[in-house]
């Protein structure tokens, strides 16, 4: 299938659209991809556009470059504190920043599609954070993470700390906060915040190969999986998880998707999942 460009409006963020999958590329390889005003602005609009895209079953993030996202542009942070230019209040800045959160990685997080983060190199600070709040992490050998948010004297963003904690636990994601040492994509593996590791060269293609697999899959179930994993997250008690997945579970029970399927396992034959 041909790759459909989507215009994000900023050459510090690329898009296409391929086989029901949208790839999502961090464009500023000479910064490391770090993040600009712009970049942030078109990755709210490609990711709600993603979202609501009823053809879109599966969202790819990854990093032009050799790298996945340094974060915050610390340079550019750095020669703007020296402007003398006034700018937006406090209270401004923390909304701005937690607007630009929710449309961002918290998109990712809680959009009901797969979203896979494709690490070719280095993800640090924010873009840990972005990298941690998609479903599936895949890391080439040669990346890997860094929170270095005590490196630069800042306590963390774009929630990393809960979708670390999740993953590794909290004593572990402290450690890795507290002394912003590098993880490499092995340790990653090991710790579980990677589900695959590849060699370089491999990266895309098997990233590719992942998104198209889960883009012909169930999408309705994967939705309520989806939901249900993130409801155990974010707190929910054993009654409210066993409720929740009642509910899903006899829900996706009537779809066509599981009656297709049901009749395939009986035939021995692949199912085909239409997303109904």
């Amino acid at each position: 299938m041909a790759k459909d460009t989507i215009d994000t409006g900023t050459e510090d963020l690329l898009a296409h659209e391929e086989d029901g999958v949208v790839v999502i590329t961090l464009n500023r390889p000479k910064a490391r991809n770090a993040m600009s005003g712009e970049m942030n602005q078109a990755l709210a609009e490609t990711l709600e556009y993603a979202e609501r895209a009823q053809q879109v079953r599966c969202v790819v993030i990854t990093g032009a470059g050799g790298a996945f996202c340094a974060g915050g542009d610390v340079k550019g942070m750095a020669a703007g504190r020296g402007s003398g230019d006034q700018g937006p209040t406090l209270d401004e800045r923390i909304h701005s920043q937690r607007l630009n959160q929710r449309s961002t990685a918290g998109r990712m997080y809680l959009m009901p599609k797969p979203v896979i983060a494709s690490l070719p190199g280095a993800a640090a600070g924010a873009g840990l954070s972005l990298a941690l709040s998609a479903d599936l992490r895949i890391m080439s050998e040669n990346a890997f993470i860094t929170s270095a948010f005590a490196r630069v004297g800042f306590s963390g963003d774009y929630g990393g700390s809960f979708f670390l904690s999740n993953l590794v636990g909290s004593g572990k994601a402290k450690e890795i906060y507290f002394l912003s040492d590098r993880v490499t994509s092995e340790e990653c593996l090991r710790l579980g915040i990677a589900n695959k590791v590849v060699p370089a060269e491999d990266l895309e293609a098997e990233t590719m190969a992942l998104a198209r697999r889960l883009a012909s899959g169930p999408s309705v179930a994967y939705r309520y999986m989806k939901e249900n994993f993130n409801r155990a997250a974010m707190g929910g008690d054993v009654i409210e998880c066993l409720d929740l997945e009642a509910t899903h579970h006899v829900h996706t029970g009537l779809t066509e998707d599981h009656r297709n399927a049901a009749k395939a396992f009986v035939e021995k034959t692949q199912p085909v999942f239409k997303g109904r």
